[in-house]
């Protein structure tokens, strides 16, 4: 399979290292503001780009007919643009706030206990956030994803990561040197806690689940999820 790179920092070059692993080709290693010049050689695209970017990135992938998938957070207020053009040209997309197989399964747990955790009153809810210096969305779109799970399913009204009223679900954001990624929910009650965590230990693991995306794509037209890769649905 040949990949276009669309984002070469810290994830690109991880990603990069992945897919070399498993016998794929880089035919493209795009930083920012640079050209999309040998992208027609490409199967797919992979995008860990910047915010910045990455609607210019899926919208070029999408237009040209090359599957693309893209973990850059930060950008969804123009998801839904994203998927009427996937519509419109019959291509293929996939978005993930997270690759992580570990975290797609998190995702899944967190969505059950908020469903459970919504009958009962007595317990109130809060997360927190943890990725390193480098990491420019706050809170993250893992987070992002984990909280609106939670509103879907139980009485707060929306996610803040400011002082909280008593119906928001207060996300407590920490940038700490070195952290991949740390996402916990905490249900709190007067007599007890209860807690889901879910810990990243480096980067491979959302490169690895980003790489298997780009493999599962391939062929496919539609918009689709970390849910459908890895058949949760």
């Amino acid at each position: 399979m040949k990949i276009a790179l669309l984002g070469y920092g810290k994830m690109g070059k991880v990603i990069e290292k992945i897919a070399l692993e498993r016998h794929h080709e880089i035919v493209l290693r795009k930083s920012r503001n640079e050209s999309f010049e040998g992208i027609e050689k490409a199967d797919v695209a992979i995008d860990f780009s910047v915010p910045e970017s990455a609607v210019e990135n899926i919208s070029y992938c999408i237009e040209k007919g090359i599957p693309i998938v893209s973990g850059t957070t930060g950008w969804l207020e123009n998801y839904p643009k994203m998927v009427s053009l996937c519509e419109q040209h019959k291509a293929a997309f996939i978005y993930g706030s997270n690759f992580s197989l570990g975290v797609n399964l998190f995702f899944e747990l967190n969505n059950f206990l908020a469903q459970m955790m919504g009958k009962f009153k007595e317990y109130d809810v809060v997360m927190e956030e943890i990725h390193h210096t480098q990491k420019l969305d706050k809170p993250s779109g893992t987070a992002i994803s984990l909280a609106n799970a939670i509103l879907n399913h139980t009485s707060k009204n929306q996610w803040s990561i400011e002082e909280p009223t008593q119906d928001d679900l207060f996300i407590d954001v920490k940038r700490i040197d070195a952290v991949p990624g740390t996402h916990s929910v905490i249900y709190n009650s007067v007599v007890d806690s209860i807690e889901i965590k879910h810990t990243a230990h480096s980067r491979d693991g959302f490169a690895l689940g980003a790489v298997i995306a780009a493999e599962w794509i391939l062929g496919k037209t539609g918009v689709f999820t970390m849910k459908d890769v890895l058949d949760l649905n």
